[in-house]
C-alpha cells in the first residue's frame, strides 16, 4: 500500500509505544487510567479518543497500529487519534490506514486490506516484512457514518487464519463510547440551560411577588446582583425621552443627576437605541459592530476594571420597556452570564412592563392604545383588520353623505274622535242596565234606567193639585173675585211647572245612546239598586267610525314635529297593518309619566272600513319629519344629551 505523512494526533501520549505494551500490575493500572479518563466527564476530546482507540488496539491480538478517523459536519474527515506514536514504522502505516478509513467512510462497510509490515512494526529489528492485515471498520447509523477506526493487525499464520468479520465486529461493539462522547455535549449544554433557566425563575419568582414599579425594580436589581456577583445592578424604565433611573442595588436612595446616575443612564440609552445586549469588554458579547461609547465611559467612571453589561427588557407586546445595566470588578462578563441576564430579562420584562404601565397617566395609556392601533391598522399584516377598518370608513362616509326620511317614533293610543259621558240626571237608585264596556249600540238605544215610581207619585201628585187649583180658579172666576183669581193663576202655574219638572224627570230617568257608538266604560249589572248621586258618569260612548289617535312625544323630540306632517301606526293587535296619520294638533302642555315628559300630540287616523279599531288601542306611530342624513339620524340624540350633560356641569 502506498505510504504518507501524518501528522501526530494530540492525546497519543496516553497510549504506550509499539513493544512496550504494560504488563502485569502496570498493565492494570494503564487500563484503569484509560478507563478513568473515558469515564471522567470533563475529559478533553482529544484524551477522551486516544483513550479510547488504545484501549480497541490493546484489545486486539497482533495490533501494530490504530487510527480513528471523525466526520466532520461538511462531510470531510480528519484523524482524531492514532496508536501507537513514535514507532518507525508508525508513519508508514498510518498513511495507509487513513487512506483505508476514508474509504470506509466514503463507502459506509466495512474495508479489508491485506499488506506489508515493516519488521520492526513485528517485534523483530532487521527481519523481513511480513504479512498484515488492515481492517477500517465505519462506527454509526447504518448508511450514514460518523467515524471509523482502521487497524493494523500482524498476522503470522497467513490469510486463512484471519477473521475481519470478528474484528469488525468487535469494534462496532466498543462503538457506544464515541456515541456517549457525541451526547455529552448536548447534554452538558442542556444541564448549562436548565440551571440558567432555574435562576431566571428564581428571580421572577422574587421580581413578581411584589407590588408596584419600585419594590419590584428592586427585587430584581438586588436579586440579580447577588446571583451574577455584580457590585452594582442598576434599572431603568424607557420612556418618551429616553430612560430613566428607577432601581439600583442595595441602595434604597441614590442621587439623580450625579456623575455616576447620568453615566448609567446613557449606558441604558445607548443599549435602548441599538436595542441589543451590549457588553464590556467586547469579546463578552455577540456583536462586534456594536457601539458602546458610553459603556466605556461608565467603565472608566466605575473605575475601568472589571466587565460592564447592558440588556434590553422587552415589555409586552415585544417593545422595550426597561434596561439593566450591571457592573462588576471582579472580572467581565462570561457568555453564561449574559445569557442568565438576557433569560431574566426576557421573563421580567413583561412584568416589569405593566407594572411601569400602571403609573401612567390616561393620556399615555390612551397614546399607547391609538399607536396599537395605527401600527396594526397601517403596519404589514393583519389584512382582515384592514379590510374591516376600510368598509366601517366606507359606513361612515356613506352614513355622513346618504340622506334619509328622520321620523319621529313614539307611543300612541286610539281614542273616539267624540266621546260623550251618560251620566246620572238626578239622585236616585238603578233600575237596570241593558248594555256594559264594549258594546255596541244604536241611536236612542236605552243603556240603563232608573227607578221612577217616586217620580210617578210625584206627577200624580201636580197632576190632582193642578186640577183642584184650576177648578179653584174656574170658581172664583165665576163670582168675579179678582184676587182670588190672580192668586189661583199663579198656584196653577207652579203646579203646572212642577208637574212639567216630574215629567222632564220621568223622561230622563230612561238613559239613551245620542248616537251610534261603543261603550268605552261602565257596567252597572252588579249595582243594581244602588243609589247614584246627580253627575256621576254611568257610561262613557265614542263613536263607531270617527276616530283620533294620540301621540306622546318625547319632549326632545317634539320641536321636530308640527301640524300636517304625515306618518303611520302599527298597532298592537294589528302589528302587520300600517295605518295612515296626519297630525292635527299639538297640545302645548306637558305631562309626567313613567319618569319622562311628553307632549300631547293629536293626529286624525283614516283606517279601512274593515279595520276592528276601538279605544284604548296602542302601538308605535312613526311621524314623517323631512330629511336628515343618515349619521345625524343616529347620532342626535347622544350628541343632544351630552351637550346637555356639559351645560350641566361645566361652569
Amino acid at each position: 500500500m502506498a505510504e504518507t505523512t501524518p501528522t501526530p494526533q494530540a492525546g497519543a501520549s496516553l497510549a504506550p509505544r509499539a513493544g512496550m505494551a504494560p504488563q502485569g500490575d502496570r498493565a492494570a493500572e494503564r487500563r484503569a487510567a484509560l478507563w478513568a479518563v473515558l469515564h471522567d466527564d470533563n475529559a478533553p476530546q482529544a484524551d477522551y479518543f486516544a483513550a479510547w482507540l488504545t484501549l480497541q488496539c490493546e484489545a486486539l491480538p497482533g495490533a501494530t497500529g490504530g487510527l480513528l478517523l471523525l466526520r466532520t459536519a461538511e462531510g470531510a474527515s480528519h484523524a482524531q487519534a492514532s496508536w501507537p506514536v513514535g514507532a518507525p514504522s508508525a508513519a508508514r502505516d498510518l498513511a495507509d490506514l487513513t487512506r483505508l478509513g476514508e474509504r470506509a467512510l466514503a463507502e459506509a462497510r466495512l474495508v479489508v486490506a491485506w499488506g506489508r509490515m515493516a519488521a520492526d512494526a513485528a517485534g523483530t529489528a532487521g527481519a523481513p516484512a511480513t504479512m498484515a492485515l488492515f481492517i477500517a471498520q465505519p462506527l454509526g447509523p447504518d448508511g450514514a457514518p460518523h467515524a471509523a477506526v482502521a487497524v493494523a493487525l500482524a498476522v503470522p499464520g497467513g490469510i486463512a487464519r484471519a477473521d475481519p468479520e470478528a474484528t469488525g465486529a468487535q469494534l462496532r461493539a466498543a462503538s457506544g463510547w464515541l456515541d456517549a462522547w457525541r451526547w455529552r455535549q448536548p447534554l452538558a449544554a442542556a444541564r448549562t440551560r436548565m440551571a440558567i433557566a432555574a435562576a431566571a425563575l428564581d428571580i421572577l419568582a422574587a421580581t413578581g411577588e411584589h407590588r408596584g414599579l419600585a419594590a419590584s425594580a428592586m427585587a430584581l436589581v438586588n436579586t440579580l446582583a447577588a446571583r451574577l456577583g455584580c457590585d452594582r445592578a442598576s434599572l431603568g424604565i424607557a420612556g418618551r425621552r429616553g430612560v430613566e433611573l428607577r432601581a439600583v442595588s442595595h441602595a434604597a436612595e441614590f442621587q439623580e443627576g450625579g456623575r455616576i446616575a447620568d453615566s448609567i443612564e446613557d449606558a441604558m440609552d445607548e443599549a435602548l437605541t441599538q436595542n441589543c445586549t451590549i457588553a464590556l469588554p467586547p469579546g463578552a458579547a455577540d456583536g462586534p459592530r456594536q457601539v458602546s461609547v458610553a459603556h466605556r465611559v461608565l467603565a472608566v467612571a466605575a473605575g475601568g476594571q472589571g466587565g460592564v453589561a447592558s440588556v434590553v427588557l422587552p415589555g409586552p407586546g415585544g417593545r422595550p420597556a426597561a434596561v439593566l445595566t450591571l457592573e462588576r470588578h471582579a472580572g467581565p462578563f462570561g457568555a453564561d452570564d449574559l445569557h442568565l441576564a438576557e433569560t431574566v430579562a426576557a421573563l421580567t420584562g413583561p412584568v416589569i412592563g405593566l407594572h411601569a404601565a400602571e403609573r401612567r397617566w390616561v393620556s399615555g395609556r390612551l397614546r399607547d392604545m391609538a399607536g396599537t392601533a395605527l401600527r396594526a391598522v397601517f403596519g404589514p399584516g393583519k389584512p382582515a383588520l384592514k379590510l374591516a377598518v376600510a368598509l366601517a370608513l366606507a359606513l361612515l362616509a356613506t352614513l355622513a353623505l346618504v340622506q334619509g326620511e328622520y321620523r319621529v317614533t313614539a307611543r300612541a293610543v286610539v281614542e273616539g274622535e267624540v266621546q260623550r259621558a251618560a251620566v246620572a240626571p238626578f239622585d236616585g237608585f238603578i233600575r237596570s242596565a241593558a248594555v256594559r264596556a264594549g258594546d255596541t249600540v244604536k241611536a236612542g238605544a236605552v243603556l240603563a234606567t232608573l227607578d221612577d215610581r217616586d217620580l210617578v207619585l210625584d206627577r200624580r201628585k201636580w197632576t190632582a193639585e193642578r186640577d183642584k187649583l184650576a177648578q179653584k180658579y174656574r170658581e172664583a172666576l165665576a163670582k168675579g173675585e179678582r184676587s182670588t183669581m190672580a192668586v189661583l193663576a199663579a198656584q196653577v202655574a207652579q203646579a203646572e211647572a212642577e208637574l212639567a219638572l216630574a215629567e222632564e224627570k220621568l223622561a230622563r230617568s230612561r238613559i239613551v245612546a245620542p248616537f251610534d257608538a261603543i261603550v268605552v266604560s261602565g257596567d252597572l249589572r252588579q249595582m243594581l239598586g244602588s243609589p247614584i248621586e246627580r253627575g256621576k258618569v254611568l257610561f262613557e260612548l265614542a263613536p263607531l267610525h270617527a276616530w283620533r289617535l294620540v301621540v306622546q312625544a318625547d319632549e326632545r323630540e317634539v320641536r321636530w314635529l308640527a301640524e300636517g306632517q304625515v306618518g303611520l301606526v302599527a298597532l298592537a293587535s294589528m302589528p302587520t297593518a300600517r295605518l295612515p296619520v296626519t297630525v292635527s294638533r299639538i297640545t302645548p302642555v306637558a305631562v309626567a309619566e313613567d319618569g319622562r315628559n311628553f307632549f300631547r300630540v293629536e293626529a286624525q287616523i283614516t283606517p279601512p272600513a274593515d279595520a276592528p279599531l276601538r279605544p284604548g288601542m296602542e302601538g308605535i306611530a312613526k311621524i314623517d319629519t323631512g330629511p336628515q342624513r343618515l349619521l345625524w339620524i343616529w347620532s342626535h340624540a347622544v350628541i343632544d344629551w351630552l351637550r346637555l350633560f356639559a351645560w350641566h356641569w361645566l361652569p
